[in-house]
């Protein structure tokens, strides 16, 4: 059974597909020209948005994320707006450091929701995982993107971006938000149009 992942994005598709690798799902993306508008004010509430939007549009199950940076100096900005608070990955880490300053409180949490469609746009499934961490100073470390080089995990001593894809996968918000789901996906047996268990 297909499952279209409602992103353009390749790197999310390959991540999907590690987590789901041992279930009877074949992972597509979304078609380019299929645009969402994330008008949720919440991860959840943009996640189902995505999923049930594009679940509609192809007729096929879907699976949407919706994730972020919650800073609580920053009373939990720039939360779902993370993607949006600047043109590129540097400029937001640049933003996000300024606007923190030399604010001493850097609690800081990754958040990620999860929904699972149906293929009339009803939400089948929903998971969420937090990873709770600090802001850096600087950046640190060359993997990941977004703000992961300014995300500091103190149990591990690394920030996002000095992590393993292991590591990181093992501990990070969609990690956590993933396996919430799969133990629930496995439930499921994907038939044309109904959700059986």
């Amino acid at each position: 059974m297909k499952l279209v992942v409602a992103t353009s994005n390749p790197g999310k598709l390959r991540e999907l597909q590690q987590y789901l690798a041992d279930l009877d799902w074949e992972l597509v993306l979304k078609p380019q020209e299929l645009e969402v508008e994330e008008t949720g004010d919440t991860f959840l509430a943009n996640a189902r948005l995505k999923a049930s939007s594009v679940a509609i549009a192809t007729n096929n199950w879907a699976i949407a994320d919706d994730s972020g940076l919650q800073v609580d100096a920053l009373n939990g900005a720039p939360g779902v707006y993370s993607a949006r608070y600047a043109a590129t990955d540097s400029e937001r880490i640049t933003r996000l450091l300024k606007e923190l300053g030399d604010e001493t409180n850097r609690n800081a949490q990754f958040a990620c929701a999860i929904a699972f469609a149906r293929p009339d746009g009803t939400i089948a499934l929903e998971s969420e995982g937090i990873c709770k961490g600090e802001i850096l100073q600087e950046a640190r470390g060359n993997h990941g993107f977004g703000y992961d080089p300014v995300f500091y995990v103190p149990q591990k001593q690394l920030t996002f971006a000095e992590m393993t894809t292991e590591v990181k996968r093992s501990i990070s918000h969609r990690g956590k938000a993933l396996t919430g789901l799969l133990s629930q996906l496995k439930q499921i047996k994907p038939e044309k149009n109904y959700l059986t268990q």
